[in-house]
């Protein structure tokens, strides 16, 4: 039998113009939009749902703790997570405290996913030094681990003030689940899977099967340092957008994705995407990515740009109504 594959949503409360009318709306209102969103995918069924961090205008979610704190009361089942928590630019001990109030407040559903960034707006606005890119990454994960594993921590390094043996609260009932985000760099790759941490590699565009090598690394990396590489979880999250057909979903999302590409990506030379189209189109590369992935989960970040609440949310329904179930159908059918 074929291990099952988990499915999520993630945003980073996007605030953009609308393409069609020039109306902007307040950075507040998104982000009671994503609080809303989140409620909807917990109610249809969806597995995990993450709230992004970036500082500039043209997103909401400078912290995602507290959006995700804002709906953790307000839902029963989906995983809760940071997609991505700038680790680099956080105090560690304070991202693990935000991660276990709201495993707290959750019941255990809170999840943490660290990453160096892929924008750098953060390093000027909290006084970080970007020659020291991968020194702060590399210090604030030992420590951040250390405090998901000791109630009393000492620790020295390069980047921070020293801890001696001090204790770190609220604790979790269990460990906190902690996720490292992949980007293109083999160097991370081999570092989550030294480290036995579960992985989200980021896959913005491109050929499906280019991406398998970092699957098949990850897993020989972390089985060689003695973690059971099966239980670890290769999650892949992709841009992408989905309602009931082909045109209707292109129709709609291509304003949306032109404006999204000519201010954000155009200038980083991401290729177009592929994770867009009616539910047929989207659950087939779903599985193409199980197929030369093996993965164990699949998120989608939708909307890209701005995009009216009312089809957001019809596309988490399609989303979770339409597509999850003609993945899992398909695997039901192999098995």
């Amino acid at each position: 039998m074929k291990k099952k594959i988990e499915f999520g949503i993630s945003t980073f409360a996007d605030v953009m113009p609308d393409p069609h009318t020039g109306v902007t709306i307040s950075q507040a209102e998104r982000i009671r939009q994503v609080v809303d969103d989140i409620v909807l995918a917990d109610e249809l069924g969806v597995d995990f749902y993450g709230v992004g961090e970036h500082h500039r205008p043209d997103f909401a979610a400078s912290s995602p703790a507290i959006v995700l704190a804002g709906a953790a009361g307000n839902t029963n089942h989906i995983t809760l997570g940071s997609t991505v928590t700038v680790l680099s630019t956080s105090d560690p001990i304070r991202v693990y405290q935000n991660f276990a109030t709201i495993d707290a407040i959750s019941n255990g559903r809170a999840e943490l996913l660290v990453g160096r960034g892929a924008f750098t707006e953060s390093f000027p606005l909290f006084g970080f030094d970007l020659n020291q890119y991968d020194l702060l990454f590399d210090e604030r994960l030992e420590l951040l681990l250390k405090a998901r594993d000791n109630e009393f921590v000492t620790w020295s390094g390069k980047t921070r003030s020293p801890i001696d043996n001090l204790g770190i609260y609220p604790r979790t009932e269990k460990p906190l689940n902690i996720s490292m985000a992949l980007g293109g760099s083999r160097t991370t790759v081999i570092k989550a899977a030294k480290l036995g941490l579960p992985v989200v590699l980021a896959m913005l565009g491109g050929n499906i099967v280019d991406f398998s090598n970092y699957e098949k690394l990850y897993r020989a990396v972390a089985q060689e340092s003695g973690h059971d590489s099966d239980k670890l979880k290769f999650s892949v999250h992709a841009h992408g957008f989905v309602l009931n057909d082909n045109k209707e979903t292109a129709d709609i999302f291509f304003p949306y994705l032109q404006y999204y590409r000519n201010h954000l990506l155009g200038e980083r030379g991401f290729p177009p995407y592929t994770f867009v189209g009616g539910p047929e189109e989207v659950a087939d590369k779903i599985l193409l990515l199980r197929q030369y992935l093996g993965i164990d989960r699949f998120i989608i970040q939708m909307p890209l740009a701005t995009m009216p609440h009312d089809i957001v949310k019809e596309a988490i329904r399609v989303y979770a109504t339409k597509v999850i179930p003609l993945v899992r159908e398909n695997i039901e059918a192999e098995d």
